[in-house]
């Protein structure tokens, strides 16, 4: 019998193999522990470096580059022209950057197009501890950066300047830079007082209302709209103290979006040949120097006047054809006339007379302003053009405060921005006779009564002014096809207490609208109209149809007759 013997069985190879896969997964899984544990170890480190390093938001010193508590600019009723508020700045900690920095430069660049993304791309590798972003952001772009979820971007609260009126008053206010310092206007000229921290933000009043620059701006933009013109300025002074009750230059801009230089203010900055508007200043100038004594006296207006080469002559449809007196050549603006005054007058009384007037130098104003184009030499036709506004050329502040200074009794007081107190009025110096100031308020009223004023009335308001056109300087010339309309008017006549100069630069006629043609009677005498029908209330002066200046003495003078054109009443 055979048996066979099976060979013996090899224990453990399955269970050795099993025992092998068991130790390896636990060496992995101790493996994977281990490394998981140096991570939270490293971020644990960074935490704590960041916590014990790191310079917390609250406690940087910032006030060297953040804006300085800032005071407020009011109007002299102490509306906010100019304010202070909370707003947003952006920042980063380079070194604090977590993650792909390129990515990172982009979508800054996206949210904040200001700068490129190669910019805040070098920044974020510049290695520094802190670095500006935006400043002043819009809330929304705080939340749209913000959502990026960067821990190296800081946000703090900043002081902000904010121009609650939007573009009212832009040249008189100017606004700041990026570090909070006035550039220009009277945030320029108080920068010191408004940024004080003894004064602990205090507003500052100056003298605009800004009721009366409302009205200004709106009827000055309208009318430079309807008539196409290039450019506009309009000025109010209180003749008493020489304050600036509105002051408006068009084209403006909007502080609070500055984009590229602003345009320069027409009333201080550009200067310009104002015409007829200069004739009450030669009559003055030959009344208080004795040149001329009655009102009756006549000068020769029948023909043009010829002076070597040149010719000078009234404006078609202005033309008497005869003697005038001194009120007929006003309500006429005979250039004729005037010029055979100022030719009687003479180089230095007529001369002495602008400069009183301060037409030789820059207005005495705080904001920027320019001086005049005086003539190089008084010749016998410097002077005659002269005296009806050609060959001179200055700023409408200059107008303003010499009509200020015809109907206020004869002192003259630089404009000024600053609100006055009543209890300390600017003393002034004396340019013209009382007399002589009383003469011109009848004569300026009889234009408006009966010459090129007319359209410059309002109704009980008692407004006294004159018109003037010229053309407009162009290549070392003049442009036939421009003109620069202005009128200067003060009321109420019978007391005066304001002075508005409006100018429209290169206006067009609009028959739809009445306007047929481009002279100061038609374009923006009208504006005046409107704008003291709007304010006179608001600046205390009471419409009424049964006062007036007395003229009564001067009106036989105006000959009216059907032949009046044509022949000498003498």
């Amino acid at each position: 019998m055979i048996v066979v013997v099976a060979p013996p069985a090899r224990k453990g190879r399955t269970g050795g193999a099993r025992q092998a896969l068991v130790a390896i997964a636990q060496l992995r899984l101790m493996i994977l522990s281990l490394l998981f544990g140096a991570g939270m170890l490293a971020i644990i480190a960074k935490l704590a470096l960041l916590a014990l390093w790191a310079e917390p938001a609250v406690a940087r010193d910032v006030t060297s580059v953040l804006l300085p508590p800032r005071g407020d600019i009011v109007d002299r009723n102490g509306a906010p022209l100019a304010r202070s508020i909370d707003a947003w700045s952006i920042a980063i900690h380079p070194n604090q950057v977590i993650g792909d920095k390129g990515e990172l430069a982009q979508k800054l660049a996206e949210l904040i197009p200001e700068q490129s993304a190669g910019h805040y791309y070098a920044i974020l590798n510049s290695g520094g501890g802190f670095a500006y972003l935006k400043r002043r952001a819009l809330p929304e772009l705080v939340s749209a950066v913000n959502a990026l979820g960067q821990p190296g971007i800081e946000f703090q609260r900043e002081p902000d300047r904010l121009y609650p009126q939007s573009g009212m008053a832009a040249h008189v206010l100017g606004y700041l830079d990026a570090n909070g310092r006035g550039v220009s206007g009277m945030e320029k000229v108080l920068d010191g007082r408004l940024s004080d921290p003894a004064r602990r933000g205090r507003p500052v009043a100056i003298s605009l209302d800004t009721r009366v620059q409302a009205a200004l701006e709106s009827e000055l933009g309208t009318a430079m709209n309807n008539l196409q013109a290039r450019g506009a300025a309009g000025v109010i002074l209180d003749v008493r103290t020489g304050e600036v009750i509105a002051m408006t230059s068009l084209p403006s801009f909007n502080p609070n979006a500055i984009q590229g230089p602003p345009p320069r203010n027409n009333v201080t900055q550009s200067v310009y040949e104002l015409g007829s508007t200069f004739k009450p200043l030669a009559v003055a100038a030959a009344i208080d120097s004795g040149t001329i004594t009655s009102m009756s006296r006549r000068f020769d207006a029948t023909k043009p006047m010829t002076v070597g080469r040149f010719t000078i002559h009234d404006d078609p449809g202005d033309e008497q054809f005869r003697w005038l007196n001194i009120p007929e050549t006003l309500i006429y603006s005979s250039n004729i006339a005037t010029a055979r005054i100022a030719d009687e007058l003479g180089a230095d009384k007529l001369s002495d007379m602008f400069r009183r007037m301060g037409f030789d130098q820059r207005p005495g104003i705080e904001i920027p302003a320019v001086g005049t184009l005086w003539p190089a030499s008084w010749g016998r036709i410097t002077v005659m053009t002269t005296a009806y506004g050609h060959g001179i050329a200055v700023t409408p502040l200059h107008l303003a405060s010499a009509y200020a200074t015809l109907v206020n009794g004869g002192i003259y007081r630089p404009a000024t921005l600053m609100k006055v107190d009543p209890a300390h009025l600017p003393e002034g110096r004396r340019v013209l006779q009382e007399s002589t100031s009383a003469r011109m308020r009848q004569l300026l009223r009889l234009i408006v009564l009966k010459g090129t004023g007319r359209k410059g009335e309002a109704a009980g308001y008692r407004i006294a002014g004159k018109t003037g056109t010229a053309e407009a300087a162009a290549d070392g010339g003049y442009d036939k096809h421009r003109n620069v309309s202005t009128f200067a008017a003060a009321f109420p006549i019978d007391a005066p207490r304001y002075v508005v100069v409006a100018m429209l630069d290169s206006p067009k006629a609009n028959p739809a609208l009445g306007v047929y043609r481009t002279t100061a009677a038609w374009t923006v005498a009208p504006v005046v109209s409107r704008v003291v029908s709007r304010t006179g209330a608001i600046l205390g002066v009471t419409p009424d149809a049964n006062r007036d200046i007395d003229e009564s003495e001067l009106l036989p003078l105006i000959w009216e007759g059907p032949d009046a054109k044509t022949k000498d009443p003498e």
